[in-house]
């Protein structure tokens, strides 16, 4: 009955109700939008991390996997005493460097990546195959910038060399299929070839040195278990679990979580203050009306529920509508974000979860009791004679 009643009051003003409406609408699209950003690289990353169902990495101590160009050496003995420790099934090394290609005039720079095609987790092919010693496989990014397709001969070397006016170590290598690189930025131009082939460029100052290995463990292994065990094993690198390695990354992408907090703090106090608004407009001009029903002998506490039933309804209504704009309005600021150089393909900064909209009704729900509590009670509350007379006298 009182939420028929509160309804009823808020089709009395129609075009208020509407546009009270499309304000919370705005400010539930944007509460709704910093709860996915607040979680939804965490999550994006995780995912990506994931991907090819490796649980723990390895870098040169110190350091996040190709945090820095650091290299670990006697990589061949370093990848056996980690394959041998109870628990691993897989272990993927890999090693990180660039190489030119001349073209033209000039040259293009691409980032090349050595690695085990048979256990490889940096890519998933689209076209063609994995590559044997002198072949390669392109990113998308980096055919388009070499001027090549699958089944073309590129050459690339370490440099140029100034004083020669000649590229160093310049080698051709064919090219046998298109990948996705799950780690590298969408628009950066990337090759893989058997790590064996790059280790052996720079005039062998690569040979037998890595940049990082992925480890996929055995059905049933504990990740922090193995990775304990992978640290008192091998000394010369640092060992993270997916978990670790997302702690140390949401460390330093905090900043888009404290802005998060702030912005959608604001869209919540926006939302309740608009509500509050609204709400006290309502009981201002339906004073007598209060009056006469508290004469009448209407409890306070109805008179109270029945303005709090009218916050709600405001509430839900924009909540449902902001939770679709939210859902729009995040998919194109993603898109934008998403362009940013240097970005893997598979990172979202905009998340949904069903938890997140939960989170988004909930907030706004608590925002319309409190915004219809105060200027309900107030004037419930007040003198029922002396309210009617300064009524009937306006």
């Amino acid at each position: 009955m009182r939420v028929a009643l509160a309804v009823a009051s808020l089709a009395r003003h129609r075009t208020r109700t509407a546009l009270a409406v499309a304000g919370i609408a705005v400010a539930s699209a944007m509460l709704l939008d910093m709860v996915m950003l607040s979680s939804g690289m965490r999550l994006s990353f995780r995912e990506l991390l994931d991907t090819r169902g490796y649980q723990v990495r390895l870098s040169p101590k110190g350091t996040l996997p190709f945090d820095t160009e650091a290299t670990v050496g006697d990589a061949a003995a370093l990848v056996a005493a980690a394959r041998a420790q109870p628990g691993v099934a897989v272990v993927a090394p890999n090693l990180g460097a660039q190489l030119v290609a001349p073209r033209g005039d000039g040259a293009v720079t691409v980032a090349a990546l050595g690695v085990e095609a048979g256990v490889q987790g940096d890519y998933a092919l689209r076209e063609g195959r994995d590559a044997a010693a002198g072949e390669l496989v392109a990113s998308p990014a980096a055919l388009a910038a070499l001027g090549r397709r699958v089944g073309d001969t590129v050459s690339l070397g370490t440099g140029w060399d100034p004083q020669l006016r000649a590229f160093r170590e310049l080698a051709p290598r064919r090219i046998v299929g298109v990948g996705r690189f799950y780690f590298l930025g969408a628009d950066q131009p990337v090759v893989a070839m058997p790590l064996a082939d790059l280790q052996a460029t720079a005039d062998g100052a690569r040979r037998d040195r890595i940049s990082s290995a992925m480890v996929r463990l055995a059905p049933g292994a504990e990740p922090a278990a193995v990775a304990r065990a992978l640290a008192a094993a091998l000394p010369r690198v640092s060992v993270l679990t997916t978990a670790d390695a997302v702690a140390q990354a949401d460390e330093r992408v905090a900043y888009f979580r404290n802005l998060a907090f702030i912005l959608g703090s604001v869209s919540l106090a926006v939302g309740f203050l608009l509500v509050t608004t609204l709400m006290t407009v309502s009981v201002n001009e339906r004073i007598g009306e209060i009056a006469v029903q508290r004469a009448l002998g209407v409890q306070a506490r109805r008179i109270v529920q029945q303005v709090v039933a009218e916050g709600l309804a405001l509430s839900v209504a924009g909540g449902l509508l902001g939770l679709g704009l939210g859902l729009v309005t995040a998919r194109y600021l993603d898109a934008i974000l998403g362009d940013f150089p240097g970005l893997p393909p598979d990172i979202a900064f905009f998340v949904f979860q069903p938890r997140d909209a939960g989170t988004a009704m909930g907030l706004l729900v608590v925002a319309g009791t409190l915004a219809g509590i105060l200027p309900s009670w107030r004037a419930a509350r007040l003198p029922i004679a002396a309210t009617l007379r300064e009524e009937a006298v306006a």
